[in-house]
């Protein structure tokens, strides 16, 4: 697998179902992932629902695609977007995709990209419904980007690593679901004496569940969500010899 500097990504952003607020935030998301070498976006930028959108598009080098609305009640975003994503899959110049679109329509597009074995990356509102969600190899939702990355911008030592250090309107409750999901995560990667790997962890739950990602229970790692459910799991950070780094294991309770 290439190493995320390495991995190249075609951004498509559908116009009509994002906000255009914290498009920089968002674009330093995607570049977490991999580089985004292309980027465009989509619209009927005649109209006056779109026009927000102006502004940010040469802040970010995001090359707008005009698509007029030739009937009403139909979208032709969602028509332009699909073809030229798969005339990028044909060109052969990318990696993966990152589809920013919070529209299911997009879901046989995502699916059919993971079949050419390409990677795919979902940004969306959490209004989006869950087949574009699970379609996606791993899916954002904006409202954790727009509550968590402006805060990252300040010193080290205020960064928030609690669930009280962030906006208690976008944040989710830890479910029982979720704690199952956690447990049964970490019994499906644990050794004979029950500890496994975090990293492994935090991988297996992404394929579980794309949309899974601590910042959407208010922490910015798995490491403190962990540790914040202590009824149900212990954590032991191990020292790797001859380094500063610590590989951190983590156990199931049991009653």
């Amino acid at each position: 697998m290439k190493d995320k500097n390495d991995i190249k990504l075609a951004v498509l952003i559908d116009a009509d179902n994002i906000p255009y607020s914290n498009t920089k935030g968002m674009m330093d998301e995607i570049a977490k992932i991999g580089i985004p070498t292309i980027k465009r976006i989509y619209g009927d930028w005649t109209k006056p629902t779109v026009k927000g959108w102006k502004t940010v598009l040469l802040e970010n080098a995001i090359t707008p695609v005009q698509q007029y609305s030739y009937t009403s009640g139909k979208n032709a975003t969602d028509s332009a977007m699909i073809i030229d994503a798969m005339d990028i899959l044909h060109s052969q110049k990318v990696d993966g995709f990152c589809l920013v679109s919070s529209d299911s329509d997009f879901t046989r597009l995502a699916t059919r990209l993971r079949e050419s074995g390409m990677l795919v990356i979902g940004i969306g509102e959490k209004k989006t419904p869950n087949p574009f969600i699970v379609a996606c190899d791993k899916f954002v939702y904006i409202e954790i980007i727009k509550t968590i990355e402006p805060k990252l911008e300040k010193t080290k030592s205020s960064i928030p690593t609690t669930k009280s250090a962030a906006s208690n309107t976008q944040i989710d409750s830890i479910s029982e679901e979720i704690i199952n999901l956690l447990e049964t995560t970490v019994n499906d990667l644990s050794d004979d004496s029950g500890w496994a790997f975090l990293a492994e962890v935090g991988n297996l739950l992404i394929k579980k569940k794309p949309d899974f990602d601590p910042r959407n229970y208010g922490y910015l790692k798995l490491t403190p969500l962990i540790k914040s459910l202590n009824s149900h799991f212990e954590i032991d950070e191990r020292d790797v010899e001859n380094t500063h780094i610590k590989h951190i294991y983590v156990r199931c309770k049991h009653s």
